[in-house]
């Protein structure tokens, strides 16, 4: 299963938009477009496709976490 996969089931399973997509990868400082977006959940045969890396799947679980969970809390020392 690809990267391109896994973000597309993550997208229909949790019901997320576009534009959530983006607000989720922005909490941990990475920034996607609507169009670079696009290519990803393009058919793998589409001329216009882009294939998912690893930066990009990465950041955007972290920056789910933070969306579910909410900020995590500061270290006591």
């Amino acid at each position: 299963m690809s990267n391109n996969d896994i973000l597309k089931k993550l997208r229909v399973a949790l019901e997320l938009t576009t534009d959530d997509i983006i607000k989720i990868t922005e909490l941990v400082g990475l920034k996607v477009t609507k169009a670079e977006l696009g290519d990803i959940f393009r058919s793998d045969d589409h001329p216009n496709f882009k294939p998912c890396g690893d930066q990009i799947l990465r950041n955007f679980l972290n920056g789910l976490v933070i969306y579910k969970r909410g900020p995590r809390p500061p270290k006591n020392r």
